[in-house]
């Protein structure tokens, strides 16, 4: 801003040595104003054509000062303008670079391809739970979007694959793909899933008949937004209270009673404990509401004799601070 400032008041200052200069004829030479302004310009210029009218002394001195006057202002207006075309390349250049290499360190995280309406909403959920995302957007209106949201995100194709290598996807969690055609979608899912065999792929499918074939491609999990969308209004409608309680405990706004699911890792000091034997009751004041084993078994307000093992994931309710204690307990470093 403080470069900007100092243009327009550069060109403001021009204007005003033109203003001087045609006065300064006007009153030492007598000359009308056209031929006044008209011997200005040309001073200023230095185009090096002939005096409209003879020039006295005075006339001449004042000449003299206008074009040093004039040279010196052209000179440092021309400075400033290259200083700041080039320091804006330079800052676009090195934040550019410092973004790349934030993404490059990254492990574990979160790629989205689309930063349309969904993608959006779907990276401020992911970074309320503070993990890293990055957005891979092809459109360049969305990327004043992105910067204002400090995201960090790439510009291209997501289906090329020297873009999503510069995403992370080798080191990539999980992908996301929100693109605006099933098609896409269906193409970025076969060519994510020839990259990383292991990573966790979900995808959007705009009709019911796209669904088998992002699975066929490669996709762990399939969503419509139009019916998680149906389901969400028949829910509110039906059962407002449900609806309600969900909504207040998967909010990260509300720190009285959050819903979090915790992995038990092999350090853990629970494995192969019974719940009863556990304490997390005791000593975390949590509510345990599911397990899910490593066969993928879902149990739901699982027995006090169930036994916890070292990969099962513990849906639980609290607040926000004993569910951080408790997954931290769950999982040392």
């Amino acid at each position: 801003m403080d470069k900007l400032k100092q243009l327009i008041i550069s060109t403001l200052a021009s204007f005003l040595i033109v203003f001087v200069g045609t006065a300064g004829y006007m009153l030492i030479e007598k000359w009308n104003f056209i031929d006044s302004i008209y011997m200005t310009v040309l001073t200023l210029g230095s185009v090096g054509y002939s005096e409209v009218n003879p020039l006295s002394f005075n006339g001449r001195i004042f000449t003299m000062i206008l074009i040093i006057s004039g040279m010196s202002l052209v000179m440092y207006l021309a400075g400033l303008v290259v200083q700041f075309v080039v320091e804006g390349e330079m800052r676009s250049i090195l934040g550019r670079r410092k973004l790349d290499k934030s993404i490059s360190s990254l492990r574990g995280h979160y790629i989205v391809c689309g930063y349309g309406r969904i993608g959006r909403t779907l990276c401020n959920q992911i970074k309320e739970q503070n993990s890293e995302v990055v957005v891979i957007e092809k459109s360049e209106e969305l990327l004043a979007v992105l910067e204002k949201d400090k995201t960090l995100y790439i510009h291209g194709d997501a289906s090329n694959e020297s873009i999503l290598i510069k995403a992370g996807i080798e080191n990539a969690k999980t992908l996301v793909a929100v693109l605006a055609t099933d098609a896409d979608n269906v193409f970025l899912v076969l060519t994510v899933r020839q990259l990383n065999p292991n990573i966790y792929i979900m995808a959007r499918a705009g009709s019911d008949n796209v669904k088998s074939k992002l699975i066929a491609a490669g996709a762990n999990r399939v969503e419509s937004p139009y019916e998680v969308g149906a389901v969400s209004m028949a829910l509110k409608l039906l059962q407002p209270s449900v609806s309600n309680f969900l909504d207040i405990a998967l909010s990260r706004k509300q720190k009285d009673i959050q819903i979090e699911e915790v992995t038990i890792s092999t350090k853990s000091k629970i494995i192969n404990v019974m719940l009863k034997d556990s304490g997390i009751r005791q000593n975390y004041n949590i509510i345990i509401i599911a397990i899910k084993k490593n066969d993928g078994e879902m149990r739901f307000n699982p027995s006090f004799e169930t036994f916890l093992e070292a990969g099962d994931i513990i849906i639980a309710m609290g607040r926000a601070s004993n569910l951080k204690k408790f997954n931290d307990e769950l999982n040392p470093q």
